[in-house]
């Protein structure tokens, strides 16, 4: 049972951390998703400081989902 709830949570975090990737692409159209550098650089100030640090939190807490569900198994059943 504890499987299945780490599983769902995952997914969910999982569908989170990739829509708050998608919403930080920046830039001219698409040659900022192909990796194309901005001519100018600029530091991240409101909203974008904070869909930035909430995707590093959602990145860890997918990567500690992903070894609690690895080690679930073994030492709770």
């Amino acid at each position: 049972m504890l499987e299945y709830y780490l599983n769902i949570a995952q997914i969910v975090v999982s569908v989170a951390l990739v829509a708050m990737l998608l919403m930080q692409v920046r830039g001219g159209g698409l040659g900022g998703i192909f990796g194309q550098p901005d001519t100018v650089f600029r530091t991240r100030r409101g909203i974008q400081k904070t869909l930035f640090r909430f995707t590093v939190f959602l990145a860890v807490v997918f990567v500690i989902l992903a070894l609690v569900r690895l080690m679930a198994p073994k030492y709770w059943g």
